[in-house]
């Protein structure tokens, strides 16, 4: 008898993806857009529910997929509450914060939602998601930032690190929860975590401005020089969030959120384009380092991974920089439906424990 299928959702802000899995194998993937025209009806991420549903459904169904054979549906996990990495079955206490938006309002809010969705008409099947951003495993001393009345957050690519590091973990024959790693997700925003075996205990806030600067984020800026930017009476409060998220870092020196394109311009002799892609490769290293005192130098491996990690430019700059610390691999991209859909097997399978969501 086969093993059940695994369909994983992972939703955009302008598309929808989703696959269908057996086991490790890939029957169907399909990556769905979404015009502007398509969403500008919806006022909230959450309204956008049915219309994601059903894109989904009439493409499994022109797809021909078995959803009889569907045993498990997993979702991206949004902006729930604060958890502990790992598996969690979808219940009403998540459904409500992500409809809420209790956290904020974020396309992978619908993961979880949609996941639910599917499942209604599948009997027998379970509804999860796995490692949202917000995976919150810090020591008590990591949250500390300096003021009572600012406290460090964990926001990172929980999904992609966690994945990478049990691949690795896999391919030595070790498992994740005995091993040291630092594990840098380089893409669009840059993430750095200390995996000290099997918890994230440390890593930078990859979306509220902190760690090193990406294509479109500023990661951690002068504390003094940016709260004069925010009452200089130029900005919007909205103006400030997006030169932290979205318009910052690459985008602001370049004008440009892609970094081929600035290697491209620092290869055809552009010194400014040059100096500012360095400068990535820089702090990203700087942080790796910061990592290492975090887990006392003792460390197994350093991960590198996420889209950057195609750049093999980048990818060296980084690792002589690093290498003195542990070996450096390279996992580059990030496959979050196999993630997803692995996550799910493992669940239906007994191979690891489904968690509770409590809030």
């Amino acid at each position: 008898m086969k093993d059940k299928l695994i369909l994983a959702i992972n939703p955009g802000s302008t598309s929808t993806k989703f696959a269908l899995y057996e086991e490790n194998d890939k029957l169907m993937e399909k990556t769905l857009r979404h015009s502007t025209e398509e969403l500008e009806g919806f006022s909230t991420v959450t309204d956008q529910l049915p219309f994601r549903y059903r894109v989904i459904m009439d493409a499994l169904r022109e797809g021909k997929a078995d959803l009889k054979g569907i045993g498990a549906v997993v979702g991206r996990g949004g902006l729930v509450n604060p958890i502990e990495s790992g598996i969690y079955e979808v219940n009403h206490l998540m459904k409500k914060h992500l409809s809420e938006a209790l956290n904020g309002e974020h396309a992978s809010n619908l993961g979880a939602l949609l996941a639910d969705m599917v499942v209604r008409q599948l009997p027998g099947a379970k509804a999860y998601i796995v490692d949202p951003v917000v995976v919150d495993e810090l020591e008590p001393i990591a949250r500390l930032s300096g003021h009572p009345l600012i406290s460090r957050r964990s926001i990172f690519h929980a999904l992609n690190q966690k994945a990478v590091a049990r691949i690795y973990a896999a391919t030595i024959g070790r498992e994740y929860e005995d091993l040291n790693l630092i594990v840098a997700h380089m893409g669009g925003g840059i993430s750095v975590g200390a995996h000290r075996q099997g918890r994230v205990i440390d890593v930078n806030n990859a979306l509220n401005g902190d760690g090193p600067y990406s294509p479109e984020r500023s990661g951690g800026l002068p504390a003094l020089q940016l709260s004069e930017l925010c009452f200089s009476g130029n900005y919007t409060l909205s103006e400030m969030t997006s030169m932290l998220a979205g318009k910052g870092g690459m985008v602001a020196y370049l004008g440009t959120n892609s970094f081929k394109e600035a290697t491209k311009r620092a290869a055809d002799g552009d010194e400014h384009a040059a100096l500012i892609v360095e400068g990535c490769s820089y702090q990203t290293s700087k942080e790796i380092g910061a990592m290492s005192a975090v887990l006392a130098g003792e460390v197994d491996c350093i991960i590198l991974t996420g889209g950057l990690a195609y750049d093999d430019a980048h990818v060296e700059r980084v690792s002589r920089r690093v290498k003195h610390i542990a070996p450096v691999y390279v996992y580059p991209g990030e496959d979050e439906l196999k993630a997803l859909a692995f996550n799910g097997y493992l669940a239906i399978t007994g191979h690891i424990s489904v968690k509770e969501y409590q809030g």
